[in-house]
C-alpha cells in the first residue's frame, strides 16, 4: 500500500517538475529570440547597408541631367527624380524600390519615354 501511494505521488510530482523545467526553458529561449530581434532592429537602424533599387534615366553632362530631371517629373509626377554627380558624369535617377520586381514594374511604365533607362542596385 505504501509503495502504491508513493508511486502515485512521485509520478505526478515528476511530471510537475518536468513541465516546470520545460516551461522555464521555453520562456528562456523566447527571451533570447526577442533579444536577438531587438539587436537586429538596432543594428539595421545604425548600419544603413540596405540594398535598394533605383532607376537611372540619364547619364551625361550637368545641363542635360537637370533638363531630364524636370522633364521626367513633369511626365511622371508620382516619382521624385534626383541628379547625382558620379565622376565623370551626372546621373538622373529616381526611386528607392525595395525589390527588383517593384523597380522593373516602374521601369516598364517609363521605358517608352526613357528607352535607355536601367535598374541599378544601391546601398543606402
Amino acid at each position: 500500500m505504501m509503495n502504491k501511494l508513493s508511486i502515485s505521488v512521485i509520478i505526478p510530482l515528476f511530471f510537475a517538475v518536468f513541465l516546470s523545467i520545460t516551461n522555464s526553458y521555453s520562456q528562456s529561449e523566447n527571451d533570447k529570440i526577442n533579444t536577438l530581434i531587438e539587436q537586429k532592429k538596432t543594428f539595421n537602424k545604425t548600419n544603413k547597408n540596405t540594398i535598394v533599387f533605383k532607376i537611372q534615366i540619364y547619364n551625361g553632362n550637368e545641363t542635360q541631367a537637370y533638363a531630364v530631371e524636370r522633364s521626367f517629373e513633369a511626365d511622371f509626377p508620382e516619382y521624385n527624380a534626383k541628379v547625382k554627380y558620379d565622376s565623370p558624369e551626372f546621373k538622373t535617377r529616381f526611386g528607392n524600390f525595395r525589390t527588383r520586381l517593384e523597380a522593373d514594374r516602374a521601369l516598364n511604365a517609363i521605358k517608352l519615354k526613357y528607352a535607355g533607362a536601367i535598374v541599378l542596385e544601391e546601398k543606402i
